[in-house]
Order: C-alpha cells, then structure tokens, then sequence
C-alpha cells in the first residue's frame, strides 16, 4: 500500500514510481482531484485536472450557413452528384 499512502498523505513521488504506475496514478488523480508533485533532477512538476469543454460545445453556432432548403441535401442523391463531371 505504499502507492495509496504516498497519494494519501505526501502528494510527492519520483519520476521512477510515476512511470512504474502511470496508469494507476493518472486514475487517482482523476478520481480524487487531488494534485501530484513529482521530483525530477531536483525540480517539481504538479500534474492536475485541467478545465476541458469538448470542441463541439466550444463552437459558436451560426445561422444562415445552408443556402436553400435543409431537406434538400437529406434528399440528394450524392452518388449522382459525385459521378457526374462538374
């Protein structure tokens, strides 16, 4: 249990028990939310959730985009448009 008890009560690890468990640590710091500190050549870098909106929530809408009729491309016959020559 020494991997909890790190996470747990320290939040500091070494880069050797970071790649040694990286899946097991990410899944924690997920659930948890709590930060990790790892040292490395005397440095230390926090890994921590980061604000995410999907891209598709991030565009903006616009209108007036489809000139004519929406049903019409519903309806098309794309094999038609594709082979003949433009």
């Amino acid at each position: 249990m020494r991997f909890f008890y790190s996470i747990c009560l320290m939040n500091v690890i070494t880069l050797a028990e970071l790649s040694a468990d990286l899946d097991k640590i990410v899944d924690q710091i997920i659930e948890a939310g709590i930060p990790m500190e790892v040292i490395w050549k005397s440095h230390k870098i926090k890994i921590t959730l980061a604000d995410y909106t999907p891209k598709l929530e991030r565009l903006t809408k616009r209108t007036g985009v489809i000139n004519g009729d929406p049903e019409d491309i519903v309806h098309c016959d794309w094999l038609q448009m594709l082979q003949s020559p433009s």
